[in-house]
Parts: structure tokens; sequence; C-alpha cells
């Protein structure tokens, strides 16, 4: 079976979020999504937090002789609540790509680096 493009499918799914912002119809009581979203950020937010955690507690068993599908299911239900945030934020797949795009072959350890010397500047350039 071959593989799906990831980007088509995160930008289906950011399609189908998008309807069903309250702005667009959709229903909190008929639409999980719409729900979350009619709720405000702290509902989404909390979600994510929750699926970040199970993510982590799959990976652990995972370490430990668990199900690899299971770390996979937490992954896509973590997913799916970051792509809800950001849809409430005017955002999309997409915007996360280019940025990973930008990242792409910059070494982890010099990019952390940068951002340090940037808050550092910027820290500095407000004291006259």
């Amino acid at each position: 079976m071959p593989i799906p493009n990831s980007s088509d499918a995160l930008a289906r799914l950011a399609a189908t979020i998008e309807t069903r912002k309250p702005r667009h119809g959709g229903d909190p009581q008929s639409s999980y999504v719409a729900r979350l979203l009619h709720k405000g950020p702290d509902a989404f937010l909390k979600k994510i937090g929750e699926e970040a955690t199970e993510v982590v507690m799959a990976a652990k068993d995972v370490d430990h002789g668990g199900d690899k599908a299971k770390l996979v299911g937490e992954v896509a239900d973590l997913w799916f609540h970051s792509l809800i945030a950001l849809a409430h934020y005017e955002l999309s797949p997409a915007d996360v790509i280019a940025e990973l795009v930008r990242r792409e072959g910059t070494s982890g350890i010099q990019e952390k680096a940068m951002r340090k010397v940037l808050a550092r500047e910027a820290g500095e350039g407000g004291v006259v």
C-alpha cells in the first residue's frame, strides 16, 4: 500500500476542521471539533496537554515491549488537537511545514544557541 502524501492528508484534515468553526456553522451539539472551538483555547489546549502526556506514556511502554501502534495512535491524537489549535489561531499545517523546511539542515544545537543569542539581544536592546 502506498504511503499517502502527509501534506495532503494534513491539509484535508485542516480544511475539515475549518468547516467546524462557529463562523462556518460548526455545531457544538453535533461536532467534537466545533465543541472544542466553541469552548475556546482552554478546552483544546488542555486536550493537547493530555495527549502529549499520553504520547510520552505510550513511548515509555514501547521501551518495555509495548505496542508501537498505541504510540502512533497517541501521536495522531496529539497532531489532531494541535491542528485544532492552529485553526483557532488562523494557522495551517503548511505554516508548520514551512517552519520545518526552514530548519532543515540546521543543527538543533546551533538553532537553540541562536535563539538564546537573539533573546539576549532583544532583552539588552530595550535598555538605554
